[in-house]
């Protein structure tokens, strides 16, 4: 009793000292440091182990927009391993002949681009030594020299940046290794990965927790298709321009051009140069210059117009936060900062929302998530004379919109004494749509 009367007395007289406006911004900063450090330790962690983190995080973006594929094949009746052998080996065909297509088209005009680039030393060589800069023939040749020096004095740099190279290219091929081994198991087994990850979640918060998840990933695959479209758009302006100004191997540079817009800054920088050099060598200054202008315009209306705005309807993120986002990202992670940032912070930005506006309560997804895993056989404990249908429409709720394919669905509604056909499917065709009744 005198101990509870001593606290009484201590914290009488800390409210007096101690002005109510500090106790309270004491008591949120010592929660705010926690959160902060909480979340330091994740990042580190996740940087000591980037090289398992980044491939698999690429692995969960070609699942997002190849798992409708592999549930469109299951609902026409093929196998499920069928179907993601088929989806996963037709998409890397087409990978491939990208690939093979930018490899053929450059071999074909490489004695072409070798020929026009001598042509265009020579020119260079020749306005050099005609221009009031004064320089001689021999200026330029003891600067070649120079460089041929350089570059045999440091053979030791150029043997470890070799090496490093080497190193790299082991952990690219390891890197593409995971992504491959990991999206068939995304693609395949995702029902089973996420029940259990949910099982995980306290039974009290699963409901929200889970349709939560299933709102991030619906946000993830609108991404995805979205920078595809965001990429496209940009490999035809720049194609367009070059085809335009009678630049040779259009079809590989428009493709490079591509693939380099899915790595912000840097791949767009890159793959820009790139297209500007050959209007250079085969078209000189002028045209060089014209091209110049054009993958600025593209690249400036692709930044500053189409991906804040078409990305930020389709992933519900201001433009402002997609524009920081990248930026932060980049300055935190450089290259896989930048291609991860937008996605993170949609994700982040739609579950927030869910449960902020207490979505799960109103989520026959979410609530079937929970009867599922709730009930150790796998089905809800209704009664009455409709409980079969209501047990099918639960289980299929959970397991459809991207968890499952429609086989499973429809084995689960047959077991439950029902059909999944009085289920029409969603607007993405993710599975039966339930709705209260």
């Amino acid at each position: 009793m005198s101990a509870d009367s001593g606290r009484d007395r201590s914290s009488d007289r800390e409210s007096e000292f101690v002005p109510l406006g500090v106790r309270i911004a004491a008591g949120w900063s010592w929660r705010v440091i926690i959160i902060v450090a909480a979340v330091a330790l994740i990042v580190w962690t996740v940087v000591q182990i980037r090289l398992v983190v980044i491939p698999v995080v690429v692995a969960v973006l070609f699942a997002s927009l190849l798992r409708p594929l592999v549930l469109w094949l299951r609902r026409h009746g093929m196998h499920l391993w069928l179907a993601v052998a088929l989806v996963e080996l037709g998409f890397l065909a087409i990978v491939a002949g990208l690939f093979w297509t930018i490899a053929t088209q450059l071999s074909r005009g490489l004695n072409g681009l070798i020929e026009h680039s001598e042509n265009a030393y020579r020119e260079l060589k020749t306005f050099l030594l005609d221009s009031p800069l004064h320089i001689t023939e021999d200026d330029i040749n003891s600067y070649l020299g120079g460089l041929w020096h350089s570059a045999q004095q440091d053979s030791h740099a150029i043997v470890s940046g070799a090496l490093s190279v080497g190193t790299t290219a082991g952990h690219i091929a390891t890197g593409v290794l995971l992504v491959l081994f990991s999206l068939i198991f995304f693609l395949a087994d995702g029902r089973t990965i996420f029940f259990w990850a949910m099982r995980l979640v306290p039974t009290r918060v699963r409901a929200a927790v889970s349709g939560a998840g299933h709102a991030g990933w619906r946000t993830l695959s609108s991404y995805v298709r979205v920078q595809i479209l965001v990429a496209a758009c940009d490999a035809v302006g720049i194609g367009i321009g070059a085809a335009i100004l009678g630049l040779p191997m259009v079809v590989p540079l428009s493709i490079l051009v591509f693939m380099g817009s899915f790595v912000p800054f840097v791949g767009a920088i890159v793959s820009g140069i790139l297209v500007c050099v050959v209007a250079l060598v085969y078209k000189g200054w002028i045209i060089a210059f014209i091209m110049l202008a054009v993958v600025i315009a593209v690249q400036q209306l692709e930044s500053h117009v189409m991906q804040p705005l078409i990305m930020g309807n389709a992933v519900k993120v201001h433009p402002l936060g997609v524009v920081l986002s990248v930026a932060i990202g980049t300055m935190l992670a450089g290259i896989p900062g930048a291609l991860f940032a937008v996605p993170f912070v949609a994700v982040t930005n739609r579950i927030v929302n869910y449960f902020g506006d207490r979505d799960w309560e109103t989520d026959l997804f979410a609530q079937g998530v929970q009867l599922t895993i709730d009930d150790n056989s796998g089905r809800s404990s209704f009664t009455g004379p409709h409980a079969a249908k209501k047990d099918a429409a639960v289980v299929a709720a959970a397991v459809a919109n991207g968890l499952s394919d429609g086989a499973s669905v429809a084995a689960d509604a047959h077991d439950a004494g029902t059909s999944n056909e009085d289920g029409p499917e969603d607007e993405n065709g993710d599975g039966p749509r339930i709705t209260k009744g």
